[in-house]
């Protein structure tokens, strides 16, 4: 699933070709999303200007003055920049056809993302109860030391619940841990205020290599160009269950966390 490093290259890959932009159009050829597109989306946000595309979690937030387009990728989904006429192809579901002869292509070939209209953003039931981001100020280790205090879940689950942190998905949470040297399967709550410093910075560490690199492309992701991210290719732990740790040799192990898998070191990241 694209997560924070994807969503937001997305919108920076986004963001200098439409921001200005006028919209003429809205076309929807598959409604059946997530969530139904609205059948009205498109009276919505015909003659409207783009004023900016801003990103909340792993959600894409179109502002046309007086509302947002509201965008998830899902499991599978990317947006493209493609010129005027390019046919679309099958898992091709929607077009922003814009004044400037551009159109942006949302593509999804599993159909988990969705294309909704919100006049509220902050109040939109998707976005309110959502967790801090890590890349903001908010997200420091007085924080997250106090905020996993009586916490029994592992403290690798406790970074991808979205309710306290967004967009940490799977590949990054492994990856940050490794950094700051903590046994994913570690409750929560015992995260001292030490491991919290080092769990923020590496995070942190994390999430902007990615962003560097264009993200991760483990299935279906592509950046708004059409280009692959790069992260999974430098990765320490994730998906290297089996080999050497880069760092000391050991063998990196995998072990399931609430139906996900999860991948460490067993001698640098010790319990």
């Amino acid at each position: 699933m694209p997560e924070l490093p994807e969503v937001e290259t997305t919108r920076r890959g986004l963001e200098h070709l439409v921001v200005g932009a006028q919209i003429r159009d809205l076309v929807v050829r598959n409604p059946h999303l997530r969530w139904p597109v609205p059948h009205n989306i498109a009276r919505h946000v015909r003659g409207r200007q783009i004023a900016a595309i801003t990103r909340r979690a792993k959600y894409l937030l179109f502002d046309c003055g007086g509302g947002n387009l509201l965008l998830h990728l899902g499991m599978s989904g990317s947006l493209r920049v493609v010129a005027a006429g390019t046919l679309p192809q099958k898992h091709d579901h929607a077009d922003l056809v814009l004044t400037n002869g551009k159109l942006v292509r949302f593509t999804d070939p599993r159909r988990f993302g969705s294309l909704l209209w919100t006049d509220q953003p902050e109040q939109h039931p998707l976005l309110a109860r959502l967790g801090v981001e890590p890349l903001s100020p908010e997200f420091n280790a007085n924080w997250l030391h106090a905020a996993s205090r009586g916490r029994s879940a592992s403290i690798k689950q406790f970074l991808m619940d979205a309710h306290q942190v967004v967009g940490i998905g799977n590949i990054y949470a492994s990856e940050a841990l490794f950094l700051a040297g903590i046994d994913p399967r570690m409750p929560a709550g015992r995260l001292s205020m030490p491991r919290a410093e080092r769990l923020v910075s590496a995070a942190r560490d994390t999430l902007n290599a990615a962003l560097a690199a264009g993200g991760s492309s483990l299935r279906n992701y592509r950046h708004s160009d059409g280009e692959l991210g790069q992260f999974q290719s430098c990765c320490n732990v994730y998906a290297r269950s089996g080999e050497p740790c880069r760092r000391c040799g050991a063998v990196i192990r995998m072990l399931r966390q609430g139906q996900r898998s999860s991948f460490f070191c067993p001698r640098c990241q010790k319990r």
